[in-house]
């Protein structure tokens, strides 16, 4: 059985599918098939709610505060990554949803861009940096503060720029529930960070399923409560093909951008590569869980779908990006070898220089004009 595994899971690598996407598309076939109804539906909001706060302990118990303070003194690298997640990409969403809404629709432009508000992964964006022989360290201290500020940014800018249809609002009870679900547990699991650690490190594959497991639990709410509510019968098979376009532009807009960056400030090829992997990415972990929280009254379903998309696209994308960039020891701005500048002409040698070359162990003063 380990061994099919193995070959599965190599074979899916090898295209750049990610398999927790397929576990992901699996839930949502379910959702369609079995959508929780009644009071099987509420227990499941119960259950979500749960979910989604345990998901936010574990991710303060796991990330060190230490790590991220001996990182921060490369703050040029941190601040780039920042604007990058935080001011560039939510300008990309408003251009994007200003274009796409009347093929869209409000409510999918919308969520296209709810996913350019959300901050940066953290397991991924590590990973390819560490692939295409990044910087490490820089990875996890920028994914970390992305990750951190998104908690408190991602509602404020939700709310400024998608409340005006009054998608979200963000008032005394938002934000009490923001706290008690999103907040308060990840500062809980940075408090039990001394005690429970050295557990969670010995448990990892048992905690990444409870992790996977959570937002598996939270992508079937969201699509079961938008199938008994009937919304998925008005997304039409063009409107889903327009909205992969979509998100592969965002993408790509993103990826131009921060290398430009990268370029235009002088980094290094290392760092260059972090502002890259931790720049462009969005986190399918943090938005899934925000969006249940942020929307709740309205069509989650919908507004996540566009996340879910560019997850996936962005996997994929990376994937071949890090695997070339390890390759060839560049970083994707290195010109063809027929492109390359032309070698420095080399100095014409004289005969005085052929001659310091013949009389080993000469002194200068032998030298002609030196007597």
């Amino acid at each position: 059985m380990s061994a099919l595994r193995s070959t599965v899971s190599g074979t899916l690598a090898r295209f750049g599918v990610d398999p927790y996407v397929l576990a992901i598309l699996a839930t949502v076939g379910t959702a369609a098939l079995i959508p929780a109804r009644g009071q099987a539906a509420r227990g499941l909001g119960d259950l979500t709610t749960a979910a989604i706060a345990l998901l936010f302990f574990l991710y303060g118990a796991r990330l060190s505060p230490r790590a991220a303070l001996d990182g921060a003194r490369h703050w040029r690298l941190h601040l780039t990554i920042l604007a990058a997640s935080f001011i560039v990409f939510p300008a990309l969403g408003l251009a994007a949803q200003a274009l796409t809404t009347p093929l869209l629709g409000p409510e999918l432009a919308k969520g296209v861009l709810f996913l350019c508000l959300l901050p940066s992964t953290v397991q991924s964006s590590i990973a390819f940096t560490s692939i295409a022989r990044g910087n490490i360290a820089g990875a996890v201290c920028a994914a970390s503060f992305s990750s951190l500020l998104g908690i408190v940014v991602t509602p404020l800018l939700a709310s400024a720029l998608l409340g005006g249809g009054g998608t979200v609002r963000i008032d005394g009870g938002s934000v009490l529930s923001l706290l008690l679900q999103l907040l308060l547990p990840f500062l809980l699991g940075q408090a039990s960070r001394r005690w429970t650690i050295g557990w969670l490190t010995a448990h990892k594959p048992a905690m990444t399923v409870v992790d996977r497991g959570s937002i598996l639990l939270v992508v079937y709410a969201a699509f079961s409560e938008g199938m008994v509510a009937g919304v998925w019968h008005s997304l039409s098979f063009a409107r889903l093909l327009v909205l992969i376009a979509v998100c592969a532009a965002v993408l790509a807009v993103a990826l131009l951008l921060t290398a430009a960056a990268g370029r235009r400030l002088g980094f290094d090829r290392a760092d260059r590569i972090t502002i890259v992997f931790c720049g462009s990415k969005k986190s399918l972990a943090s938005g899934l869980p925000m969006a249940a929280v942020l929307f709740a009254g309205h069509d989650v379903s919908v507004m996540v779908l566009p996340l879910m998309l560019f997850h996936q696209i962005q996997l994929m994308v990376c994937t071949v990006l890090a695997r070339r960039w390890s390759r060839s020891g560049a970083d994707g701005d290195r010109q063809p070898e027929a492109a390359l500048p032309a070698p420095r002409p080399q100095p014409v040698r004289t005969a005085r220089a052929d001659r310091l070359d013949l009389e080993r162990g000469g002194m200068a003063e032998d030298l002609p004009g030196r007597r």
